[in-house]
């Protein structure tokens, strides 16, 4: 795991001070990868290219980045592991001639034997960018679910391209926030369709490939997600075949050449997924590790659940206190690392724990990616209540396009508990209209900041629902079930966002985190599985239930409660937080004035409910506006 950098002149004019810019590029990304550094330069100094390196595989000087291959004369920097990369080797060994033990070199030789279709043979998670120089082309890739970060910008005829935001700052001659871009993230608490939060800044897309030459850009999209459905087998073959996939999975994501761990929150996912990697790694001193809030009850702690499966499976299990004292320590350096305002307060904790596993352990398997495959979020539950409602007045609930019935999905509904507020608002208005306007309103959490935010100065002619509309409606194949419409736009567009915290949380210390339910044979698989099997009953993560069934303890498997790492956040605000929100919001960033009322924001603050975002997202909106564009000096 890495941090890449680059900068290229499509026209071939020599770039200025073109060494210097990179070492500035990669010192800004130095915690990604704190084991090594380097940089190479093209002969004619129109392009060069930084690495700043976490040895996880090959840990030997031959491994080192940026990496030639003299004989096609291609340079690569790379950013990720590729899981299949033995199978590669063994396949392109009768072709070319391999001088290290890396996945690096395997995308090389992909490279050469492939050309551009190279990703779709790479198993894993990845951002990389290839220099051509016979064909002088830059060539540009990044996985398919997006879990390895990269950023693109142009300042005049030159291209910069980076791992995190903050090492373009340099060479942009303004930093100025994208409008469109927080009014998007004010909307969903992420932004759609490749925008930023700043000005010609882009995020390129998850499942793309881009080349640049002096000809221009081209973008092509590698993969997708297809929704086609397998109606010819059951329950039991799906569970088994889900099983087979995950087991395979795990093996090909626990290969290393450090020692492999796991986070244990005591859910359903990190807790099946830290069981078989414990399982597959036979080793006897697998570690996990979880975080935990002391002394505010069972609605903050999980840790007799993440004890349960640490006993059954021989883990050896380190819990971490985080505290409010961390929170003041931490808050701004999260930002920071972020590089954006952070959508949920468990990102605070998330980072924390990511502290304590740094010097234990480089690598860390994570849960990350169930909910927007299997279907964990309880937003699907309310909406198909709703639906059940509506098929029980027309007498149609039990017509086969109701795929949960209204008595099938009363069991459930105890899930539901804790969520009123959002039910309250959901019911409010709109009952019965189409999916992707109930969606949207499931989602929308600009209702919540109306008084605290200034509407007008956004742009009127941006309409975002128009923008919601065009993810929602892009799965045109396979399933128009409302359930599986609703995965595909959390998977399009939360699931990268919430894979942006999982790496600058663990990469802002030096560790590498992997995300096994992110294996495109798995996601492929459980995409044609039909919702009346995913969803049966309105049962959140039906499936992972059933496989991990004999691997987890009862009372894992039993629980009806999402919790999601919850913080006491609003506890803490009024007693030990009170005076580090009071400063913030009374000394507030001179950017986010513009946005915000902060009058509105302090008036509200005896308002927040027990496990309300409108304080933490405030505090987040101005802790990034004061760090990145009220002040330029710690990136240039």
């Amino acid at each position: 795991m890495c941090g890449i950098a680059g900068i290229f002149n499509p026209s071939g004019g020599a770039i200025d001070r073109l060494g210097e810019r990179l070492e500035r590029m990669n010192a800004l990304q130095k915690h990604r990868g704190p084991d090594d550094e380097g940089l190479w330069l093209a002969p004619d100094a129109a392009l060069g290219m930084g690495h700043v390196r976490l040895s996880v595989l090959d840990l030997s000087e031959r491994a080192r980045q940026p990496m030639r291959e003299d004989e096609a004369d291609l340079t690569i920097v790379f950013n990720g592991e590729i899981y299949n990369f033995r199978e590669l080797r063994a396949r392109l060994e009768s072709k070319h001639r391999f001088r290290t033990q890396s996945d690096t070199e395997v995308i090389l030789k992909a490279y050469m034997e492939w050309g551009e279709a190279c990703p779709e043979y790479l198993r894993g998670m990845f951002a990389f960018a290839i220099w051509d120089a016979r064909r002088r082309r830059l060539f540009l890739a990044r996985d398919r679910f997006g879990i390895k970060p990269l950023y693109v910008a142009w300042s005049g005829e030159t291209l910069y391209f980076a791992s995190e935001i903050k090492a373009l700052f340099s060479f942009l001659p303004d930093v100025r926030i994208d409008r469109s871009g927080l009014r998007d993230y004010l909307t969903f608490q992420f932004c759609l369709r490749g925008k930023t939060l700043f000005e010609n800044i882009e995020e390129v897309a998850p499942a793309t490939w881009r080349t640049v030459d002096s000809e221009g850009t081209r973008s092509h999209t590698y993969w997708k997600v297809r929704y086609d459905l397998d109606m010819e087998h059951g329950e039991a073959w799906f569970v088994e075949r889900c099983r087979e996939l995950m087991e395979d999975s795990i093996r090909a994501h626990v290969v290393s050449d450090v020692p492999v761990s796991g986070y244990l929150s005591g859910g359903i996912d990190s807790s099946g997924i830290a069981a078989l990697a414990r399982r597959a790694t036979g080793a006897d001193d697998f570690m996990a590790f979880h975080g935990v809030f002391r002394g505010y009850g069972e609605r903050f702690d999980e840790s007799g659940f993440a004890r349960d499966v640490a006993r059954r499976e021989g883990i050896d299990l380190r819990e971490i206190p985080v505290s409010s004292d961390d929170f003041v320590d931490a808050f701004d350096r999260l930002i920071y690392h972020m590089d954006f305002p952070v959508a949920g307060p468990g990102s605070f904790p998330q980072y924390v724990v990511s502290k304590y596993v740094k010097g234990k352990r480089k690598v860390v398997l994570g849960g990350q990616g169930a909910d927007e495959i299997f279907g964990g979020y309880v937003r699907y539950l309310i909406a198909y209540f709703e639906q059940c409602l509506k098929g029980a007045v027309a007498g149609e609930s039990h017509s086969p396009r109701f795929i949960v019935t209204y008595e099938s999905i009363i069991p459930n509904l105890q899930s539901l508990a804790g969520y009123e507020p959002l039910m309250r608002h959901f019911f409010s208005a709109g009952m019965f209209d189409d999916y992707d306007r109930r969606y949207f309103r499931l989602i929308d959490r600009s209702a919540e900041v109306r008084d605290e935010v200034r509407w007008d100065a956004f742009p009127r002619d941006y309409d975002v629902y128009e923008e919601f509309r065009r993810v929602y409606f892009s799965n045109e194949i396979g399933s128009r079930c409302y359930f599986d419409s609703m995965l595909h736009f959390d998977f399009l567009t939360l699931l990268p966002a919430l894979l942006q915290v999982e790496d600058r949380t663990s990469m802002a210390h030096g560790v590498e985190s992997r995300t096994p339910f992110l294996d495109h044979p798995l996601v492929e698989f459980v995409a044609t599985i039909p919702a009346n099997v995913k969803f049966r009953g309105g049962e959140l993560k039906r499936l992972p239930k059933l496989f991990f069934g004999d691997t987890l303890p009862a009372s894992v498997l039993g629980r009806k409660d999402k919790m999601g790492f919850p913080v006491p956040l609003v506890q803490w605000y009024g007693d030990a937080l009170k005076e580090f929100v009071e400063k913030a919001f009374g000394e507030p960033s001179q950017a986010a004035r513009e946005f915000l009322d902060f009058d509105a924001i302090r008036r509200g603050l005896p308002s927040e409910p027990s496990f309300g975002r409108k304080i933490w997202g405030f505090l987040c909106l101005n802790s990034f506006c004061r760090q990145f564009l009220d002040n330029r000096r710690p990136f240039v």
